[in-house]
This record gives structure tokens, sequence and C-alpha cells, in this order.
């Protein structure tokens, strides 16, 4: 089995959790869990915002998602067109469209070496300082094989558009023996064990996810897990590439317009004016 794709999606500091989910539903209604439902169904049931947040998804709206890219460091123009097309290849069955630009962009790319892969997860990227990065390719250059930039680049950019880690399904952490991994992160990626049950053994709330009725364990989203941490013996495969399961679910989540109408902005100024503009209708 290759090496793992070892990404830790950033998180938010929890001071900020609730303004970002009130953001996330502004920007996508979809993006608010079905609580109400459950104050209907439970008497007396009243959920504190917190937990409201932490149910928020953080998907773009399904207009479509364009969002502009800008670069830390400073990269070559190789390497920065190689990397926007790799951003870019899950346009082709969705209404995506990621550009770069100078000035104010909304990802902002680092490649800070010891930093690891890594990304906030769709629009929480909009509660990130402006000069702060977004998303991590730690070392990533010219000379780093092309497999990787499928592998890890296609990764992090499907967190960008507010996917979670498809391992963390509950059917797949199911398969996983909890100390196995505890030792196995441990020894390979340094992780502690509350990083590894964070990241590896903790379900994703069901009610939150959508799409696929079960988990693609050959989504570019899914980790490779070893067959020694499992508790069959067999692994998870992994994602190498988006896969037909990836590219269905983005289409079905930001599908393509029909005729020739573009791709709209997606910017948390662009929310604010709709919302000011509803104030004064």
């Amino acid at each position: 089995m290759s090496e793992l794709i070892v990404c830790l999606p950033k998180v938010l500091p929890r001071s900020q959790w609730v303004s970002a989910a009130r953001m996330a539903s502004e920007i996508n209604p979809v993006n608010h869990p079905p609580i109400e439902r459950l104050m209907q169904a439970i008497p007396g049931f009243s959920p504190h915002p917190l937990h409201i947040a932490v149910l928020t998804t953080k998907y773009w709206h399904t207009r479509g998602v364009r969002l502009t890219v800008g670069f830390l460091d400073n990269p070559s123009k190789a390497l920065r067109t190689r990397i926007l097309s790799h951003m870019n290849a899950w346009n082709k069955t969705a209404n995506i469209r990621f550009v770069e630009a100078k000035t104010n962009p909304q990802v902002r790319i680092a490649r800070t070496v010891g930093d690891g892969y890594w990304s906030y997860l769709g629009t929480d990227i909009l509660s990130i300082q402006a000069d702060a990065p977004t998303m991590n390719l730690e070392s990533f250059t010219m000379t780093t094989p092309e497999s990787e930039f499928h592998r890890v680049v296609r990764h992090e950019t499907g967190h960008t558009m507010g996917f979670p880690h498809e391992h963390m399904r509950r059917e797949l952490v199911a398969k996983i023996d909890p100390e196995k991994a505890i030792k196995y992160f441990k020894d390979t990626q340094g992780w502690s064990r509350e990083e590894v049950e964070q990241q590896v053994l903790t379900p994703i709330e069901e009610s939150s996810l959508l799409g696929t009725a079960h988990a693609d364990p050959k989504s570019i989203m899914c980790y490779q897990i070893p067959g020694i941490i499992t508790k069959d013996g067999k692994p998870i495969i992994g994602g190498l590439d988006i896969d037909k399961s990836d590219y269905a679910f983005v289409g079905k989540i930001y599908p393509k317009p029909h005729g020739s109408r573009a791709v709209k902005p997606t910017e948390k100024s662009s929310s604010k004016r709709k919302k000011s503009r509803r104030r004064s209708s």
C-alpha cells in the first residue's frame, strides 16, 4: 500500500463556531441541521447554539462555487497553474471554478514545511483572517509526482468545497480496531490518542450527510487504512483520485446550470448584499 494521505482538516476556534455556522446557513440553508424536527418530536427540547453549530455543514450555495485563489509564498507561474488545474478537476461534473487572484483571494494556499496537508472546511474559509492560509500543501513543487497532485491537491480541494472525510462514515469506522489504530497513527504520524479519536475513530453524524447512502472506500476523500488496524485484516482501499462516486456526488451538490448561465460568485460580501436587499424590500 502506498503512503497514507494524512490530512488534518483545520477547525475554527470554538469562539467562532456559532458565527461561522450562521454564515454557512445564510450561504446555503441546507447547511442548517434539522433541529426543528427534534423540537417538535421531543417536548421541552431546546438545543444550545453551540450544539447547532457542531451539526451545521459547510457547503457553498447550490448555484455554484466560484472561489478566488491566492498563493502566499509566490511559487512559479507553472506551479500555480498546475495546482489550479487539479483544483478545477472537480468541474468535470459540477458548477465549480477556482480562479487565481492577487487581491483578497478567498482560498489562500501555503506550502509551509512541517505543517502537513490540510484545508479548512467549506464556508469556514470566510472566517479566516485575510493574511492567513486556508490550505497548506507542504513542500509541493514542480518535481512533486503527478500522482500526488491527483491524490493530495484534489483531496484538499474537496475539503474547501465542504466535503468531510469519507473514512469517518460510521460503516467504515466500524471496521477499524481502535487500539491498533491509536498505536499505528502514533507510530507513523506522531498523533496523540485524542487526534486519532478525532480524525479516524469518531463517526460523522449521519443526519448531516448528503449524497450516497453508503460509504465509498475508493473516494478521494477516504484515507487508505491498512489491514493491520482493521478488525478483519482487510485494508480500506482509500482514494488516489476523484472517482465516479465523487463526481456524481459533487454534481449533485453543485449541479451544472442549464444553458449558458454563468457561475455566480460565492462571497461573504455577496451574502451580506443579498441580506441587505431582503431587508429593504
